[in-house]
């Protein structure tokens, strides 16, 4: 993948859920936050995708008001921001995720030809015991890869 550079990761996403499909979004920033972007002073951890409207909205994403941005202050850290889909895509979504109980999950937030970009996913929540599974194997990786050398 050329071109693209990953800013945050959620790695909880793929311990908490089953990612069944992923799309890409644009997303509509200001100025500063797009220079915050860049210095990678975000963290999507508690970040979390909503549907209303025919629009896609992620809230939580947290971007640090960009520090030299003295001419723009005021700007909400987590306010709602508007996902850059196409309506078919955002029809699907919403069908999905109402129908069978799938959550919309933020996985990463990239730089793609110096746009941003947030690669979201579709996914259901894992029970306890596949995440004691997915520890398991975990572990069985490792052991295996520390007796190797």
């Amino acid at each position: 993948m050329s071109g693209e550079l990953v800013i945050a990761r959620n790695k909880k996403a793929f311990f908490n859920y089953e990612i069944l499909e992923t799309y890409e979004a644009g997303l509509v920033l200001n100025g500063p936050e797009i220079k915050a972007i860049r210095a990678k002073e975000v963290s999507i951890g508690e970040a979390f995708i909503l549907i209303r409207h025919g629009e896609a909205f992620v809230h939580n994403l947290h971007i640090k008001n960009y520090e030299y941005a003295h001419h723009i202050s005021g700007l909400d850290e987590v306010r709602p921001r508007k996902l850059l889909l196409h309506k078919n895509e955002i029809k699907r979504l919403e069908k999905d995720s109402q129908q069978d109980q799938l959550a919309i999950i933020p996985l990463r937030l990239y730089l793609k030809n110096n746009l941003a970009k947030l690669e979201i996913g579709l996914g259901r929540g894992k029970k306890l015991y596949d995440k004691r599974e997915t520890i398991k194997k975990r572990d069985l990786d490792r052991r295996q890869k520390h007796n190797k050398y």
